[in-house]
């Protein structure tokens, strides 16, 4: 049966950049966060989204959520929706059957690059406005929530994402909350049209993916020094951090999130070194379709595990719709640019 995830997978999440800013260029590298800034050049992202021998798919850029927290304890602590995380059991998943255990496969992009401007003059509560959001991707439709609307986690896509440290969109100074909407784009909408004839149910697939976010900054005060420092590798002081938590999405993925740690450059007090993260969990349904859309031969490129790979010919552009590893670079390109270019204004 054809179910709606594979067609809307490429509507993860509502950072998406609308191009990759062209005052940095990505350089592929082993493990970004343990590049050595001193080795990093002006305008060079070092990044890096392989997992070796750990990875579960052709692309080297998928890890079971079980293997990831195992093996990878401080990254879990910070880049799960929460640290203490699980994959959640569904009491009702909503293609039938009984309760079971939402298995989730983890995609992790970490990028490293150098800011010329010391970390005293970044204020990062610039950073959490829509217009912010929209400079990043137009494509992408917000508006202000408040903490009364977040869902009430009681479906299949909300089951487990509810934060048992804090209601999410309260207990942060600085910070909004967001509902988003992105429409998809290039072929995918083709795509919708052909399964919902195909489909079997009366239930359509949406050519919308709608989203919940938090989107905060943390001053240096508020964060753990040392278990970020950890996480980056680099021991220098941390100033701040940005951070999105997406924590409920209707299709395809479970959560996501966007952390930025800002730290002292360990040899220039003029310059500020980011050590940034994207993490996305898909749900392993979504790859266990292959079957589904290799029998329907005007759906083979559908095929969940090539799309999100940026292996199928519906894979096009520089955003979403250009599968995970092209996705990522963007986004993390995009954002960097636009830090810099705020520096330049200074």
């Amino acid at each position: 049966m054809i179910t709606r995830h594979a067609i809307v997978l490429l509507g993860l999440l509502g950072f998406a950049p609308a191009a990759a800013a062209q005052d940095f260029r990505i350089e592929d590298s082993g493990a970004a966060r343990l590049a050595d800034v001193a080795q990093l050049k002006p305008g060079i992202i070092a990044f890096s989204d392989q997992w070796g021998g750990d990875a579960v798919d052709a692309g080297g850029v998928l890890i079971r959520f079980e293997d990831w927290a195992n093996k990878h304890p401080v990254q879990k602590k910070f880049l799960a929706l929460f640290p203490a995380y699980v994959e959640p059991t569904i009491a009702k998943p909503a293609n039938g059957g009984g309760p079971m255990v939402e298995k989730l496969y983890m995609y992790v992009a970490q990028a490293r690059f150098v800011l010329d401007r010391a970390p005293d003059t970044i204020d990062l509560s610039h950073y959490v406005t829509l217009p912010i959001l929209e400079r990043i991707d137009p494509a992408i439709k917000h508006k202000l929530i408040t903490a009364a609307d977040v869902v009430p986690f009681n479906d299949d896509p909300g089951a487990g994402n509810d934060n048992p440290d804090r209601k999410w969109c309260t207990g942060r100074a600085t910070s909004i909350c967001i509902q988003s909407s992105y429409k998809l784009e290039g072929k995918i909408p083709i795509g919708v049209l052909l399964v919902n004839k195909l489909r079997d149910s009366v239930k359509k697939v949406a050519d919308t993916i709608d989203f919940q976010s938090e989107l905060s900054a943390q001053a240096a005060a508020d964060v753990d020094q040392a278990a970020l420092q950890e996480l980056t590798a680099l021991d220098t002081p941390v100033s701040g951090v940005l951070e999105q938590d997406i924590f409920y999405v209707n299709q395809i993925m479970k959560f996501g999130k966007l952390l930025a740690v800002f730290q002292s450059h360990p040899s220039d007090a003029r310059k500020t070194v980011v050590t940034a993260f994207m993490s996305l969990a898909i749900k392993a349904r979504v790859l266990d379709e292959k079957r589904d859309y290799e029998n329907v031969p005007v759906l083979r490129n559908l095929v969940p595990a090539q799309v999100l790979m940026g292996q199928s010919s519906f894979n096009s552009g520089n955003s979403i719709s250009a599968g995970l590893p092209k996705y990522a670079r963007n986004e993390i390109s995009t954002i960097a640019g636009i830090l810099q270019k705020d520096a330049a204004a200074k």
